[in-house]
C-alpha cells in the first residue's frame, strides 16, 4: 500500500483490516431500508467489523423499462442521511449524473460511480469536487491497469480520498469472470481497492428481461479476494433475495452474513 490512509466517517480505510460496505441493492422502500440499515448495524457491532452502509434511491441502468427504479436522488439521499445520523454509520449510494453529486453530497458520505460510468469525465469531476470520498467501480469493459487513468482523473480534480472496485470483466455473452490478479495489480498501483463479491457473479441480462447471476458463488469469491488482499469488500444483502425487486439472484441472505464475515475475518487474520 502506497497511498495515505484516510477516513470515511468513523470507518478507516488503509488500515489493518479490511472493511466492509453492506446493504441492499435497491431502497424497496423506506421502512425495509432502515430494517435492513438495522439488521447490519447489530451484525456490524456484534462482529466488530467497519462497516458502511449501501443502498441506490435509483436503479438507472436496469435490463428492462419495466423495471423497478427507486425513490430518486432527493428522497432517498434524506433517507439514507437519517439512517447514517440515528445509526452512527457512514452511507453511500450511486450517482448517475453531475447535478446528482452536489445533491447527493449533502446526506452521503461515499459517493460511487456505477461501472458503466466510470470514465465519465464530467461526473467524476463533479463528484471529487463535492469533498466527499469517492468510490468508482471498474467497468467490466477496463483492464486493471486502466483504473490509472481514473485515478488520475480523481487526482486532477482534488480528490485524493477515493476508492477503485473490482467488479468482474466482461466474458462473453451474459457473463463475466473475475481475474483476482486485477486486485494485486491495482494495489501495486498505489490504489486503494475494494472488491464487490454479488456483482461480480452476475449474469447481465442473462434471464432476458432481468439479470440473473450465480449468488453461491459470492461468498467463495469474497474469501479468495480477502486472502489476496484489498482494503474493502463490497456485498449487497437482503432479508429475502428471492423476493427482491432488483438483483435478487446475486445478493446475499441476511441470514448468513453473519457467519460469512466471521469467516472472513478469520481468512484476514491467517493470511496477512
Amino acid at each position: 500500500m502506497n497511498f495515505d490512509p484516510f477516513n470515511i466517517g468513523n470507518v478507516p480505510v488503509g488500515g489493518p483490516v479490511p472493511f466492509f460496505i453492506l446493504g441492499p441493492c435497491s431502497m424497496e422502500s423506506e421502512k425495509f431500508s432502515w430494517e435492513m440499515a438495522r439488521s447490519l448495524k447489530e451484525i456490524a457491532d456484534r462482529t466488530g467489523i467497519h462497516f458502511i452502509f449501501k443502498a441506490s434511491f435509483d436503479k438507472a441502468n436496469r435490463t428492462s423499462v419495466d423495471a423497478f427504479r427507486g425513490p430518486g436522488v432527493h428522497e432517498g439521499c434524506r433517507i439514507l442521511g437519517e439512517i447514517g445520523k440515528e445509526l452512527g454509520v457512514p452511507v453511500t449510494t450511486d450517482i448517475h449524473t453531475a447535478e446528482q453529486a452536489e445533491i447527493a453530497a449533502e446526506h452521503i458520505d461515499l459517493l460511487q460511480i456505477p461501472a458503466f460510468l466510470c470514465r465519465q469525465t464530467d461526473l467524476l469531476e463533479a463528484a471529487a469536487k463535492t469533498g466527499r470520498a469517492v468510490n468508482v467501480k471498474k467497468g467490466q469493459f477496463l483492464a486493471p491497469l486502466d483504473t490509472v487513468n481514473i485515478a488520475g482523473k480523481m487526482r486532477a480534480f482534488g480528490c485524493e480520498r477515493f476508492l477503485i472496485t473490482e467488479r468482474g470483466t466482461t466474458f462473453g455473452y451474459n457473463n463475466l469472470v473475475v481475474d483476482m490478479r486485477s486486485l494485486y495489480w491495482m494495489r501495486k498501483e498505489g490504489l486503494p481497492v475494494i472488491f464487490d463479491a454479488t456483482h461480480s457473479v452476475q449474469r447481465p441480462g442473462g434471464l432476458g428481461g432481468a439479470t440473473g447471476g450465480d449468488g453461491e458463488l459470492a461468498p467463495v469469491l469474497a474469501r479468495a479476494a480477502v486472502a489476496t488482499g484489498l482494503e474493502g469488500l463490497f456485498m449487497e444483502v437482503h432479508s429475502d433475495p428471492a423476493n427482491a425487486v432488483s438483483d435478487g439472484p446475486n445478493q446475499i441472505p441476511l441470514e448468513f452474513i453473519e457467519d460469512l464475515l466471521v469467516r472472513l475475518i478469520a481468512i484476514q487474520h491467517a493470511s496477512h
